[in-house]
């Protein structure tokens, strides 16, 4: 039915206004939800590339300044979408009493991971229980959880503010665990908006204080992906601080999927951890 032109005169006034709200930005973009943000850091930070080798190094810090180092190959392979099946291999060079250990774990959506620990000394492979995954990691201020990475689905997501952290507009998220088998009582997350890397992590225990803090202290681009290369985990009423370091990082290099397997914890191929 073609309009008269009462009703042309009409529609064409309707379409003016429209432009005129969208030019003046009354109609704004949907907003993004906590889980949106949260599932788009966890692809920034944890699911990168189709693969991923890096060598680390880590520092154990007392509170009375002592030092001790940890040095390491991860690697990392991914077999879904962000938030799916991931598979970690890790290789200890030093100190003496963890060179040549192994981790292993296979990460799943929606259930607890598989992880273990090859320990050259006894010549055993260890399976890592569940009910383990939130303990030290080789005497770290990061747990075993923490290496791949805590599943969206098992704490409730909620957007709490924005704000700064040095100088990058971040969402701040507050994820409560759904099941309280874990030493915190909720974690606020400071995301940044451009990229979606967690910039820092407050955990609070189960009085409500403030006990660790997590910091992004470096971010590079490698192969045009912005990745954490210095983060730091501090325990505040410790005063103990783990400060991490990745070198040699690299991306989508083939990591076949054979060198997740229970035969190559006990004999790594060189060419992978080197």
């Amino acid at each position: 039915m073609v309009p008269d032109g009462k009703n042309k005169k009409a529609c064409i006034s309707l379409v003016i206004m429209v432009v005129f709200l969208l030019m003046s930005g009354v109609f704004e973009a949907r907003a993004i939800t906590p889980n949106e943000v949260m599932k788009k850091s966890q692809g920034a930070f944890l699911y990168q590339g189709k693969d991923f080798k890096a060598r680390v190094m880590m520092k154990l810090i007392s509170k009375g300044g002592q030092e001790r180092v940890r040095e390491l190959t991860m690697l990392r392979k991914n077999s879904g979408e962000v938030g799916g099946n991931q598979k970690y291999f890790i290789y200890f060079y030093q100190p003496a009493d963890v060179k040549d250990m192994t981790f292993m774990v296979y990460k799943y959506q929606g259930k607890d991971a598989d992880r273990w620990l090859y320990v050259p000394a006894i010549n055993m492979v260890r399976r890592i229980a569940a009910r383990d995954k939130y303990s030290s990691f080789v005497g770290s201020d990061f747990t075993y959880e923490d290496v791949s990475g805590r599943n969206l689905e098992d704490d409730t997501h909620a957007l709490v503010k924005e704000e700064k952290v040095g100088g990058k507009d971040c969402y701040v998220v507050k994820s409560t665990p759904k099941v309280q088998d874990v030493d915190y009582s909720y974690k606020l997350s400071w995301i940044d908006k451009t990229n979606f890397l967690p910039l820092k992590e407050e955990y609070y225990d189960r009085r409500g204080e403030l006990y660790k803090l997590f910091s992004a202290d470096e971010v590079k681009e490698v192969k045009s992906i912005p990745t954490v290369t210095k983060r730091t985990m501090k325990n505040l009423q410790s005063g103990h601080r783990t400060e991490v370091s990745y070198s040699k990082v690299d991306y989508n290099i083939g990591i076949e999927d054979s060198l997740f397997s229970e035969r190559y914890l006990k004999q790594p191929p060189k060419r992978w951890i080197k």
